[in-house]
């Protein structure tokens, strides 16, 4: 019998009838999830970090590489089974213990949600004011933030809003249709920087200023933390994939390409902008604004919008949306949840976390690595080396099964979790709280630039540990 408070048709296992996603949609979900202005920016700040172009290139493409395993590993559930994030984790934390990993998730995926929301809404506001340049908007400064990109973050907000009503086929058909539109702006804007800025090999050319050995850790660590949401909950997608074949095919020719290539075109672009305009202009954004033909910097204005939202919607809108139905099911619907988001996307005001490099890099990117690797590891150790891929569905539904533990926590799992969180945490709050590094010993700083390995390999051993023999 199905517990209502663990079930809803959103949570529901998908029919195989349904199951309609091939190779190509989950490719084009990629596309449309990786070419975005984060994605641009992560690799043109490691310039700026000190970085060569070729450097911040590679290091970009191994990050990705890297994440790439376990996306396929936690895929694989999803495509067996059917079944969301939330519904998975259940076997590892417990169906009430599963509410921390899946809650944690959610946050993560508000905060990308409004920081999604700005960059779109800095696309349409750039489009409005390069069409329409008569019209003027006050300079005044609103919560922290210009009033002319408030209003647009707004009205990209509620266009945001419009698709999580519609729900997971409007999802696929906009990245569908979207996919190869996003990567003709890209190339359009490689190609303006391969012609304004003497050839590729000038661009690519730059060299590095400062050792390796000093910006390393922190970019890959950062690469990969990038996509440590969708390692989590990649099953709310590969539960509608055909077979593992599409899953994993999917991934694998999409998503480290893809990131690479844009990740190349953010580094020349960049490289471009310091020979043409004398200063580094690592934001698209503010890049194409500087274009004098108003009919081109509203046109790639337009398709940095299109490319925010298409990412917005599949990386940080689905899972929140499960998340929070999972809190309370019998209440909470997948767009009741996708509400929720979009609320708590504004609540945290995105434009103070991209206020400097640092943040947005050292803070967001590598902190909530900390927390989400951990839940990563535990859920592939369980499910391949504790489970053998072997899981009760029904009794992820109900109270009183193999995954009660103990009154519905498996504190083996909570406990695993913290142990890969804690040694990492000194170092994130001397980050955050911007205090002298010597505050604390070095350790826990040189931990902290390697937080997702450190934390996901500490809580794997952890888990097998604790849970030996009792599967």
């Amino acid at each position: 019998m199905r517990d209502p408070a663990l079930y809803n048709a959103d949570l529901a296992p998908v029919p195989p009838e349904r199951r309609t996603w091939r190779t190509g949609n989950i490719a084009a979900l990629w596309v449309g999830m990786a070419v975005c202005v984060p994605t641009y920016t992560l690799a043109s700040e490691r310039v700026a970090a000190g970085m060569s172009a070729w450097q911040a290139v590679f290091v970009i493409a191994l990050a990705n590489l890297i994440v790439l395993l376990p996306l396929m590993a936690n895929g694989h559930p999803g495509t067996r089974y059917g079944i969301p994030f939330p519904v998975v984790v259940r076997a590892s934390f417990g169906v009430r213990g599963a509410q921390l990993p899946a809650i944690l998730r959610a946050l993560v995926a508000c905060g990308w949600f409004g920081i999604q929301c700005w960059f779109g809404g800095l696309g349409l506001w750039a489009t409005a004011s390069a069409l329409v340049p008569s019209v003027s908007v006050p300079d005044v400064t609103v919560l922290g933030a210009p009033l002319g990109p408030l209003v647009w973050f707004f009205v990209f907000w509620m266009i945001t809003l419009y698709f999580i009503w519609r729900g997971m086929e409007s999802i696929k058909w906009l990245e569908t249709l979207a996919a190869p539109f996003l990567l003709l702006c890209g190339l359009g804007l490689l190609a303006w920087a391969i012609t304004r800025g003497g050839g590729l090999g000038t661009l690519m050319s730059q060299p590095a200023t400062r050792p390796l050995s000093d910006t390393f850790a922190v970019a890959l660590t950062s690469g990969v933390s990038f996509w440590a949401t969708l390692a989590l909950n990649i099953p709310d997608f590969s539960r509608y994939a055909r077979s593992q074949r599409d899953q994993v095919l999917g991934q694998a020719l999409a998503m480290p390409t893809t990131m690479t290539l844009f990740a190349f075109i953010g580094v020349a672009t960049t490289a471009a902008t310091v020979l043409v305009y004398g200063q580094a202009i690592a934001y698209p954004d503010q890049l194409v604004t500087r274009f004098g033909d108003r009919l081109v910097v509203g046109l790639s204005m337009l398709g940095l919008a299109v490319a925010t939202l298409s990412t917005n919607i599949a990386a940080n809108v689905v899972s929140p949306a499960n998340d929070f139905a999972n809190l309370a099911p019998a209440k909470i619907s997948y767009r009741g949840g996708g509400v929720i988001t979009a609320v708590i996307g504004v609540l945290i005001c995105p434009w103070l976390i991209l206020q400097s490099a640092g943040n947005y890099i050292f803070i967001w990117l590598v902190g909530y690595g900390v927390l989400l690797g951990p839940i990563g590891a535990i859920m592939i150790v369980d499910y391949f080396v504790l489970r053998r891929r072997e899981l009760d569905v029904d009794d992820l539904y109900r109270r009183g099964g193999r995954y009660e533990y103990a009154n519905g926590i498996n504190w083996r799992a909570m406990i695993a979790f913290a142990l890969g969180v804690a040694p990492c945490l000194p170092g994130f709050l001397v980050a955050a709280a911007g205090a002298d590094p010597a505050s604390v010993p070095a350790l826990f700083n040189h931990l902290y630039t390697w937080a997702w390995f450190v934390s996901s390999g500490i809580s794997a051993a952890a888990y097998a540990a604790l849970m030996r023999g009792r599967t």
